[in-house]
């Protein structure tokens, strides 16, 4: 039995759609033991609004919530008894094997590099995020947690996603590459320029630079950018795919003939929605730090909830973190290893 830490008072629709979330998790996974924390006065009421048939779903106090405008370290000192907190902690103790949060995503990060460290050889963590492409799925890091990473830590990313890909989306040799304005060497900030270098160098399936149309065309299986960049494509695609979805549906019912074509054409609409429905991908992990940690989107739906809960259980059994060690130490104890911009590289000679 795995347990998993969820947030119970995280998220736009806590504590309403996390219940419900869990509930099916729980139905759908036996395996899994669900520790839902937060206000267990309030949970309580909405678990009681529904019947949990497969696993187990248990109940712990944490009094306090922290919004999702406040400051994430001020609000974490403030709030000793917050339910991220509360949800950090039951890792960091290992009494919880993963911890999943719709709420405060900068607290999230914070709680975790805090209280649960890095992975040895890791600088920094990164979020990352699944998203579907015309050739399967791709992974992108980092997407919110490092807004102005070093060349190094951009190269760590990539490691931390090549991981990533071949255990969760099982990619044999997952192709990496780098977001830039072009695809020559030369372009690019001095940053982005130092990461080709270190990635060019590596033992990584590195395929050079793309740029933003490639980001659906499935030419990378693994696509390395800061947290700033990755955020911003992140939350402009979500909006694309939504306002595309909703351009055709609005041509298609504009008289009878096109009508039709929309009934005729429900079926493929559907199924393509569902592909890029963030729903599907759940959460996303934070990649670096010395726990299984998956963080949502402020926005999830129950079904949202239920497949994040899914992806800390697959974090658990295939031991990314493990993997992720073990990709990296070669880079740390070699005479070439990769070092942060201004750091002189030592001389073979």
């Amino acid at each position: 039995m795995i347990r998993i830490a969820l947030d119970g008072m995280g998220g736009d629709y806590a504590p309403q759609v996390v219940v419900e979330g869990a509930v099916m998790a729980a139905n759908d996974f036996e395996h899994l033991e669900i520790v839902l924390v937060g206000q267990t006065a309030a949970l309580k009421r909405e678990l009681n609004k529904h019947k949990v048939l497969g696993g187990k779903i248990v109940l712990l106090e944490a009094s306090e919530v922290i919004g999702m405008g406040e400051s994430p370290v001020a609000a974490l000192r403030k709030k000793k008894d917050s339910s991220i907190g509360v949800c950090i902690d039951l890792l960091k103790k290992k009494d919880c094997a993963a911890a999943v949060s719709a709420g405060n995503t900068g607290a999230m990060v914070a709680a975790s590099t805090l209280h649960l460290g890095m992975l040895p050889g890791i600088k920094r963590p990164g979020i990352a995020i699944a998203t579907p492409t015309l050739h399967g799925m791709s992974v992108t890091a980092d997407v919110g947690a490092n807004l102005n990473p070093s060349a190094y830590e951009l190269f760590q990313y990539a490691i931390m996603a090549d991981v990533f890909a071949r255990s969760i989306l099982k990619k044999k040799r997952p192709t990496i590459g780098l977001l830039n304005i072009g695809e020559e060497e030369s372009k690019g900030t001095e940053v982005i320029k130092e990461t080709y270098k270190l990635l060019r160098e590596s033992t990584l399936n590195f395929i050079g630079n793309i740029e933003g149309r490639d980001f659906f065309t499935g030419k990378a299986d693994c696509i390395i950018c800061d947290g700033f960049v990755g955020n911003v494509v992140l939350k402009m695609i979500e909006s694309v795919l939504e306002t595309s979805v909703a351009l055709i549906g609005r041509e298609l019912r504009k008289n009878p003939i096109t009508s039709i074509a929309a009934w005729l054409l429900k079926p493929a609409l559907s199924s393509i929605r569902k592909e890029t429905d963030y729903e599907e991908a759940g959460g996303a992990p934070l990649l670096g730090v010395d726990g299984n940690v998956i963080i949502s989107h402020g926005i999830s739906s129950a079904l949202a909830i239920r497949n994040a809960i899914r992806v800390a259980g697959e974090l658990v059994t295939t031991r990314v973190n493990a993997q992720i060690v073990e990709a990296i130490t070669p880079y740390l104890n070699h005479a070439v290893t990769p070092v942060p911009p201004g750091e002189r590289k030592p001389s073979n000679a």
